[in-house]
Formats: structure tokens, sequence, C-alpha cells
């Protein structure tokens, strides 16, 4: 059975980079019928962060990547915490004592560091092997007999020859030079990476390892361990980095990676996010760019996988997410995309609660919109989703809907439609166009349209001067849907009010 494995570290938040190797373990394991595994790997306890594994739950569960063994839901492979396994390392750590291939490690830093800076004069690249202590040399008997908490372990490398083969780099090879004797557990008596993810990914059939190809450097070590241990590696799929979006250098948190819950909480949808960072580095051959995780799951293949790094584009990501909003409205309806502007927090994701209570939702509507029916939201949504590019924008492209806006003459007047016409010439347009719709007995699209219509014809005004001067009188905001599915929505009487009140301001 196929078996993958994502094993993020409580470090902090989850960026872009992070995610996409969470995201092609679950497509290989899921569209085999697999088992996808969620461990977290927090044996570096100075690098602890309090509250990151929750941002980890949310996120996957934000995604729809839902694990089959792991943290929270429990299995037979368990436990899912690295800092809670530390007596399987330990009894794997004695086994390589045992065969002669690990020994204490007595060294102070400040030795290290006197045999680097003499490795340095020498022009030699250090290795640790080449000064190896004593204590290399005791016997197996002897080294478990003196091995406690406070003293760590290294591994006794034999410099060789290594050829692997990964599943999107290739074919690759290395020579003795870059082995080493590498740290096991450390001095608190909890396992390295180099070592704890070798055991955890044997004892819970890992069938496929994903990760970046920074790892490379290390697979010579790593293979070193597998053949000491006597037991067979997973494939190896090395993912290439995903660039900054300068595409210059690896997109790190440092440089300000965004959190992957940061472009929730703007409105990204799911589906947009999974669907951008599954095509970061892969494609299928064809000109698609839009795919439901459904869709992935049938064309993801690791041999479609990039061998050279990829560039974070927020734009693209944007662009994609306007393209799941018109999707959803387009496809479900009004409903179902109004049912994404209301938004779960994230307290109601930490238990790993797929339909959280809708006691716990925060909106992405404007504040004055609670005081509206739901039906006249969704009404608004209606005529506005297709603009939106994450659903936060509803905030600042809504809220004329909600409350009358600031009236604004110099908006009127230095528009540069309306620049050339005197104010009198405005007054008069709007007089004229208050008069018309006033008596309109059906107030909707369809007459609304027809009306405005007239209306041209009537004042001789091209759309751009006539249509300008009432949509900018109605909602004083940079841009609106047509005018007359704005007008429809806020209806007659409120409509009608915003024009009469523009007159007022020009006439003052």
């Amino acid at each position: 059975m196929t078996t993958t494995r994502f094993a993020p570290s409580p470090t902090g938040y989850i960026h872009i980079g992070n995610v996409r190797s969470a995201i092609y373990p679950y497509l290989i394991a899921k569209q085999k019928n697999g088992t996808f595994i969620l461990r977290i790997e927090d044996t570096d306890r100075a690098r602890y962060v309090d509250g990151a594994t929750n941002l980890i739950l949310e996120t996957l569960t934000w995604l729809g990547l839902a694990w089959n063994e792991g943290i929270i839901v429990g299995g037979k492979h368990g436990p899912y915490y690295q800092s809670e396994r530390k007596e399987i390392y330990h009894k794997w750590a004695k086994k390589l004592i045992e065969s002669g291939r690990a020994y204490l490690d007595t060294t102070s830093s400040e030795q290290i560091n006197g045999y680097r800076k003499a490795d340095n004069v020498k022009k030699v690249p250090y290795l640790y092997r080449n000064h190896r202590p004593k204590e290399a040399d005791l016997s197996p008997e002897e080294i478990l007999k003196l091995w406690h908490e406070g003293i760590p372990l290294r591994f006794k490398s034999e410099p060789k020859n290594y050829e692997w083969h990964d599943e999107v780099m290739g074919d690759l090879k290395t020579g003795p030079e870059v082995l080493d004797d590498i740290i096991l557990i450390k001095a608190d008596g909890l396992p390295t990476y180099n070592f704890a993810h070798i055991i955890d990914d044997y004892e819970m059939n890992v069938t496929h390892i994903v990760r970046g190809v920074e790892y490379l450097s290390s697979m010579p070590n790593y293979l070193a361990i597998y053949e000491a241990l006597e037991i067979n590696h997973p494939k190896f799929v090395s993912l290439p980095h995903v660039l900054a979006p300068q595409g210059n250098k690896k997109l790190s948190k440092r440089d300000g990676a965004k959190s992957v819950i940061d472009y929730k909480d703007d409105g990204v949808l799911p589906e947009a996010m999974l669907n951008y960072l599954a095509c970061l580095g892969w494609n299928d051959g064809t000109e698609r760019e839009i795919y439901s995780k459904e869709e992935l799951l049938k064309s993801f293949s690791i041999d479609r996988i990039q061998n050279s790094s990829a560039r974070f584009d927020e734009t693209k990501l944007l662009w994609q997410n306007g393209q799941w909003l018109r999707k959803i409205f387009d496809e479900q309806g009004a409903g179902a995309l109004y049912d994404r502007t209301i938004s779960s927090d994230s307290a109601s994701l930490k238990s790993h609660d797929s339909n959280p209570d809708r006691d716990n939702l925060v909106n992405f509507w404007p504040e004055s919109a609670k005081n509206y029916p739901e039906e006249y939201q969704k009404s608004v949504l209606s005529i506005i989703y297709d603009r939106l590019k994450v659903l936060s924008d509803l905030r600042e492209m809504t809220t004329y809907f909600f409350e009358d806006p600031e009236i604004n003459v110099d908006m009127i007047i230095d528009n540069r439609f309306l620049k050339k016409l005197s104010e009198d010439e405005l007054e008069d347009l709007l007089k004229q166009t208050v008069e018309k719709l006033s008596d309109l007995e059906n107030w909707n699209e369809d007459t609304l349209q027809s009306a405005l219509n007239s209306l041209l014809e009537e004042t001789g005004k091209k759309p751009a001067e006539l249509f300008s001067l009432i949509r900018i009188a109605l909602s004083y905001a940079p841009f609106s849907p047509a005018l007359n599915l704005t007008m429809a929505v806020l209806g007659k009487e409120r409509s009608l009010a915003r024009l009469n009140q523009a007159i007022t301001a020009l006439n003052n």
C-alpha cells in the first residue's frame, strides 16, 4: 500500500513553500487509496513555537487534506509526536551501538570550533570523522554502560560511494568525501531529524518521502544509516524550491513569505490555494489551469513534477481565486458562494472539525451588513461576485449597499468623463434622471435598463458621461456593477434619494 507523510516542525506558521510538501504526498497517497500520515517533528525544542501545531492543523483542515493516521485521529503506528517516541529511537540507537556504528560524543563545542579553524588554516574541508574522540574506540558494551542523557551519540560513518534514484531528480551519486559522523541522539536524549525521520518512516511503513531538494546534500548520510540498520529505504521524491516573487532566491519566512492562514483570512478559497500550489511546479502536459481536488487526484503523477524551481506569483494565485469564485457561483449558485463569505475562525478548527459551529463565525462583509437580511446580502453578492479577487474585497466594494455613502461633489466634477460639463449641466442631467425613474412602476433590472437607454436618447449624452454621473451619485465608489443591477438591489426609494442628495450638493 502507498503510504506518505507530512512531517512539519512546529516552529511557526506554514508558508506557501511548506504546504506544497503536504499537497503532493496527499495526492500520491489518496489517488492509490493509500495512507496519508500527519506526524509532528518536535524534537528541536529550542525552535518550538507554542501554538504552531494548531496552525498546522488549521491549514491542513482548511485545504481539505484529511490525514488517515497521525495526531488527533490516531492510528496503529503512534505516537505521532516525535517527542513522545524517545524509547523507540533509543532502541534503534542501541542497535547501531551493538553493531559498532555509533559512539559517545564527549567533544565540547569549543573543541569542535578549534577543529574547524585548524582545518580552515590547512584549507581542507572540515569533517568531524577526522577528529573522532578516543571514546569512538570503546567497545559496544562499554558504550552502553556509559551512555546516559547528557552525552550525545554519533554515527560512525564508513565513507564510500553512494548511488540512488530520486523520482524527480533522477539518478544521483556522490563520493566518500561528503560522508560524516552525524549526531543521532542529542544531549537532551531526543534524536536529530537526521536519525528520527529514518526510524519513523520505517516503522510507519512510509513508501514515498516527499520533501524539498535541500535535503539532497544529506542523502549520503541517510543512506549510510539505512545501510547500517539493515533496512530498506522508501522512494525519494525531492521537490525543487519555491522561489520568491523576484525569482532570485528560495521563498522563506525570513523574506516575508505569508502564512497560508493569512491568505485564508484575506478570503482566498481553499480550492484556489490547493489548485495553485499543486500546479506550482507540476502540470499534466496541457494548458489547463483550473483543477478541483478530485480532478487533481485523477491527473497528478510524480513523473510530471518539474525538476526546476518554480516562482511564487501572488497575482496568479489571486487570478485563480477569482476564477474559483465565479466557478462556485455559476455551478452552485449564490447561496453556495454566500456561505463562503461566512468563514470559520481558527478556534473552531483546532479539534480537526470540518463542520464548525456557526456560533464561531466571522464574515467578510462590511460591519453595517449585519443590519440587513441574508437574502439582501445574497442579492448584493449576485451582482458583485465577478469583480472579486478575494472575499475580503466585499468590505470595500459593497459598503454603499448597506449605508449611505459620504457625498463627494469633487468626485463628480473631477471625473474624466464629466470634467467638460458645468455643474448646472450635471445638476440638470440628474434631475432628468430622477424624473424618468420616478415614473417607473415596476422597478427591476429590465425596466431600469430600458429607462436608462431612453435617457441616453433624450439627453444626447454618451453612456460614459450619463452613466458615470449616475453611478457616482449612487455609490461614490471607484467602481460598481452595472447601473440597472445596482439600482435594482438598492431599491427605488434609496436610489432616488441618493440622486436627489447629489442634486442638492451640486446646487449648493
